[in-house]
């Protein structure tokens, strides 16, 4: 009985200390991930329609359905340059801080 007693008394104890150590790594991993989701539906969006109205159609003059076409190309520039950015931000997220000489 004595060995069943100490079993459910382990199963009870909390998790170690360690468990906790990339918490912050993991909610600053999640607040990027967020961040980028939302630039990813918002700036494509926004300046496809702000391309469209503005720049073809008002100050170039464009009819509506050639502003279509060059409004979309604009958002899918966008979505390429928000895409890299996430990369480039996720790669360099672990890295370490100092450049300098390591010994």
């Amino acid at each position: 009985m004595d060995g069943s007693m100490k079993a459910s008394l382990d199963a009870s104890a909390p998790p170690p200390q360690y468990f906790r150590g990339n918490e912050s790594s993991l909610v600053s991993a999640l607040k990027t991930l967020l961040f980028f989701t939302i630039l990813m539906v918002t700036v494509p969006i926004g300046l496809y329609f702000a391309s469209k109205a503005y720049i073809f159609e008002g100050s170039m003059k464009m009819s509506s359905s050639d502003s279509y076409f060059y409004a979309a190309i604009v958002a899918v520039l966008a979505v390429h340059v928000v895409l890299a950015l996430f990369v480039y931000v996720a790669w360099n997220e672990g890295a370490p801080k100092g450049k300098g000489k390591h010994d």
